[in-house]
């Protein structure tokens, strides 16, 4: 059940992914479907304009699963944004062009970002709690890596096959109907995720609340307010540690190919190779790094991801900046091994700064508004920086900043390496491990 947990929620992750990787890769062909021909750059704006309007309802689709996680189950609401994630991206696939029926082609477009905004909102949260309530408390961090693990792969395959077809189909068919692939891809891939999401047991740690609510012992119900209020310090470090974390990953996957080809006029596609070198890269050691959260903790590891990125971020971006192959391909891997740090921990470390009774909802909450007010902004904040001030070397000095808030926040974190998660008792792998701990507790 445990292995079945972290397939189904790590697949969740792969599909958000994909459909980012696609969008992103493809903006271009986009532009010139959905939207009037007249300026080039308006349609892609356009394009953009419709992807970042998905952030803006995350939010409100934490405040809405991640309570509904709490209230009626986690793998309930694991079924039902599958089903939202996949129909909405199956949907894009289906949407005639601009040319075919005018104004209501972008309309759709946006309509059906909204609906994997709002889905997407309540997924990481949601799944991120599932696999931490299954795990045993000595392989969290191991099993919770493979989150993230399938966030990499779902990129590098949305980004794959655009680049894939781009090589190999004219321009004319691939804005006539080679686009829309990606897109319909997403069905089936969806029903196998429903699949093995409908398989799935409830967690131990939510049956017991379950149970306990039935025989009147707790309400049901959690408040928001009591999600919100009643855990403000503790949600204000999920936010800054949501904040470190995605401010240096969307700086790397997802402004870092833009920083190359318009900042430093590198040739565009070879900055975005690079760009999935190194997410592969990084998916080769993330269950090694899973492992030593295990072993030495979450603290130490994000720890030292924050005092890497505040020393090593100039080095890197200088190297970047040196412009021949080698010297981005070293400065990028730097990035991403440091990133690493972040992507194997924060799916253990989260879920175990909540109690059972309102994880889902206040890590689903907590993680949406920081990601959509500092992760998702990074590109545009960072490019702004650089117009206002004509430094390049930015990206480098907002990732800093991010990272002084993360070491803050990692000084005040609780380590839950080993631990049971509160309001849990402990989980263990084997009946061995069981006696063992009830021996110790003699």
């Amino acid at each position: 059940m445990v292995n079945r947990a972290v397939k189904a929620a790590a697949l969740g992750n792969a599909m958000e992914w994909f459909d980012f990787g696609v969008y992103s890769y493809i903006a271009v062909t986009l532009g010139h479907v959905f939207f009037p021909s007249a300026d080039p750059t308006a349609q892609l704006l356009s394009t953009f304009g419709a992807f970042a309007a998905a952030f803006l309802v995350r939010p409100f689709g934490g405040m809405v699963f991640g309570p509904l996680g709490d209230r009626i189950g986690r793998q309930k609401v694991l079924a039902v944004t599958m089903i939202m994630m996949a129909a909405g991206t199956f949907a894009i696939g289906l949407i005639p062009s601009y040319a075919t029926i005018g104004v209501w082609a972008p309309i759709l477009l946006l309509a059906a970002r909204l609906v994997q905004g709002f889905s997407t909102g309540g997924e990481y949260g949601s799944a991120a709690t599932f696999v931490a309530e299954y795990a045993p408390d000595r392989k969290r961090g191991f099993l919770g890596s493979f989150l993230e693990f399938g966030t990499l792969a779902g990129y590098i395959g949305g980004a794959g096959l655009v680049t894939l077809l781009t090589a190999l189909m004219s321009t004319d068919s691939l804005e006539s109907w080679g686009w829309r692939i990606p897109f319909l891809i997403a069905g089936p891939m969806g029903l196998i995720g429903l699949y093995l999401r409908m398989r799935l047991e409830e967690t131990p740690a939510f049956a017991k609340l379950a149970e306990q609510a039935e025989e009147g012992q707790r309400e049901r119900k959690v408040p928001v307010r009591e999600m919100l209020v009643g855990q403000w310090r503790t949600m204000l470090l999920c936010i800054a540690l949501v904040l470190v974390f995605n401010v240096t990953d969307y700086m790397l996957l997802s402004y870092m190919p833009s920083y190359l080809t318009s900042e430093l006029h590198y040739d565009e596609t070879h900055g975005l190779l690079v760009v999935l070198a190194v997410m592969a890269l990084m998916m080769a050691v993330h269950p090694f790094a899973g492992r030593l959260t295990d072993r030495f903790g979450r603290r130490p590891v994000i720890g030292a991801g924050c005092l890497g990125f505040l020393l090593l971020s100039v080095p890197a971006l200088m190297l970047i900046r040196q412009g021949s192959l080698l010297a981005i391909a070293l400065g990028m891997a730097a990035f991403g091994l440091l990133l690493v740090c972040f992507t194997s921990s924060m799916p253990s470390a989260l879920p175990a700064l909540f109690p059972t009774r309102v994880r889902s909802g206040s890590l689903s909450i907590g993680f949406n508004i920081s990601v959509s007010v500092f992760g998702g902004t990074t590109p545009l904040v960072i490019t702004a920086l650089i117009g206002a001030t004509g430094n390049m070397m930015m990206p480098a000095y907002y990732v800093m900043a991010a990272a002084v808030i993360g070491g803050i926040a990692v000084f005040f974190m609780p380590e839950s390496n080993r631990r049971p998660l509160p309001g849990s008792p402990p989980a263990v792998e084997t009946q061995a491990e069981a006696r063992a701990l009830r021996a110790a507790a003699r």
